[in-house]
């Protein structure tokens, strides 16, 4: 069973988001790295980057499959998360932690994020 921290929002394609005002800081979920394997590669938005909620932001690649990252919502990229070329695998070790991918200053909130109960239900 994968964990499922409370007090982030979710997306229905296994993103975490934890949210300090106008900034979300997003990553894939423990559900998601545990579906991708050892992950080996990540590409992330660049910094200064506009993203649109829903729209492809990056890709990590595991042993298995290359799997798209969606942006869960829409923003400009403030910060990523460099350590990651260098140890993608801490996306698997500690995907809510060092794992995490990068940090959106948000234009729009956004209406269809998952709470932990909703994310539970999705994934199980």
């Amino acid at each position: 069973m994968s964990s499922i921290p409370e007090g982030l929002q979710y997306t229905k394609e296994h993103e975490w988001i934890s949210i300090s005002g106008n900034l979300y800081t997003m990553g894939i979920t423990d559900f998601a790295q545990g579906a991708l394997g050892d992950i080996v590669y990540v590409q992330l938005p660049a910094v200064g980057q506009k993203v649109t909620a829903g729209s492809v932001c990056g890709e990590v690649e595991s042993t298995k499959s290359v799997s798209e990252i969606f942006a869960p919502v829409t923003g400009v990229v403030t910060s990523i998360n460099d350590s990651l070329s260098n140890t993608p695998e801490a996306i698997n070790s500690d995907p809510y932690g060092a794992g995490w991918l990068a940090i959106i200053d948000v234009s729009e909130a956004p209406a269809d994020l998952l709470d932990h109960n909703q994310y539970a239900a999705l994934t199980a």
